[in-house]
């Protein structure tokens, strides 16, 4: 699939010669963004080789949520609060629930049964819960109309900021530092892995260029997807949360089936725990100097209502450290089931 990098330059230079061409422009990207997802899966699998599956799925993580930061400064400045939140959420639910439970399934099809580092899991799944809470206490206070409530939920959307970035700075310094042997991985060896330099500079390349395409992918997808039927909900959600996540879906992937689940389950919650203790809270405190107005915390219901659920779902089928293939269905079921009732959603009702 890697000759799909030609769409590459064709994304880039359509996006300034023809910028009407939504659709156009809308499958193009999605074309581009897929062989880019291919070689970060390789290079991260090599950075993983060399520093150990902890670091390497970090590592991914870091560097594919990179792309959604980028993004979603840009629909602050344009001050597109509704998709920002919308892309939070849905990025959150999608790999807790796609990524995890597919990275489950295509291991488990492969392999009879596979074993990940339980400590790891937990503690992803423990910071996860937390920034759940952290969501549930502003979106519940907007919902009850108390006096000053704008206000409030601002000054309130701080607070929780400063607390989730601190959160996850001691988990790293937790998970990286004073108790990295906990978080040893079980995988097997695999196969031979590009030289560390070449893997961190494509590394790098790479989310640049994804990033980019990103970027163009985000500008089309609204006028694109309205043309195939698919509300606003629906696109902020799934859409945009499936092909910015791509790049780890990748890796999370192509690790579940080469027996690395350790890099699967660290990338997948890795991921969605760096969404919601450290993108969202700096988007909320970058929106005071980027965007025209403040952005909070709050939530629609029943955004809130499915991240608290994906994260339950991701606590219960990742607790034991041993996977199956039905364990990945029982995740993906639960996706699907909010895929299903998004798409279904009446346009008002968001």
């Amino acid at each position: 699939m890697l000759w799909l990098l030609l769409f590459v330059p064709v994304v880039l230079v359509m996006e300034k010669s023809r910028p009407e061409s939504h659709t156009l422009l809308f499958v193009f990207s999605v074309l581009a963004i897929l062989p880019l997802a291919i070689l970060l899966s390789h290079a991260t699998e090599s950075v993983a080789a060399k520093t150990g599956d902890a670091v390497g799925g970090l590592l991914n993580a870091t560097l594919g949520n990179l792309t959604e930061l980028v993004i979603a400064i840009a629909a602050l400045q344009a001050g597109e609060y509704t998709l920002v939140k919308a892309s939070i959420g849905g990025a959150i639910v999608t790999n807790t629930l796609f990524m995890l439970g597919a990275s489950f399934l295509l291991g488990g099809l492969k392999h009879h049964v596979q074993e990940y580092n339980q400590a790891g899991a937990r503690l992803q799944a423990g910071l996860l819960f937390l920034a759940t809470i952290a969501l549930l206490i502003p979106s519940t206070a907007a919902a009850r109309g108390i006096p000053n409530t704008a206000q409030y939920t601002r000054e309130l959307s701080v607070a929780l900021s400063v607390l989730l970035l601190i959160t996850y700075t001691l988990g790293l310094w937790f998970s990286l530092k004073t108790h990295p042997d906990l978080f040893v991985g079980t995988a097997e060896e695999g196969e031979a892995a590009w030289p560390i330099g070449l893997a961190v500079g494509a590394l790098i390349v790479i989310t640049i260029l994804v990033a980019l395409v990103s970027e163009v992918f985000v500008g089309s997808v609204q006028q694109a997807a309205e043309a195939f039927g698919m509300g606003q909900a629906f696109i902020g959600f799934i859409v945009v949360a499936l092909v910015g996540g791509s790049a780890e879906m990748a890796a999370a992937f192509s690790a579940a089936r080469k027996n690395h689940l350790d890099l699967s389950v660290g990338i997948a919650l890795g991921s969605a725990a760096q969404i919601a203790l450290f993108v969202a809270p700096v988007l909320v405190l970058l929106s005071y100097f980027v965007g025209p107005t403040p952005m909070d915390l709050t939530f629609w219901p029943g955004e809130v209502a499915m991240v608290l659920f994906a994260t339950l779902t991701a606590s219960f089928v990742a607790n034991s450290g041993r996977s199956a293939w039905f364990v990945g269905v029982v995740a993906l079921m639960v996706y699907l089931t909010f895929a299903v009732a998004l798409y279904l959603l009446p346009e008002t009702a968001s």
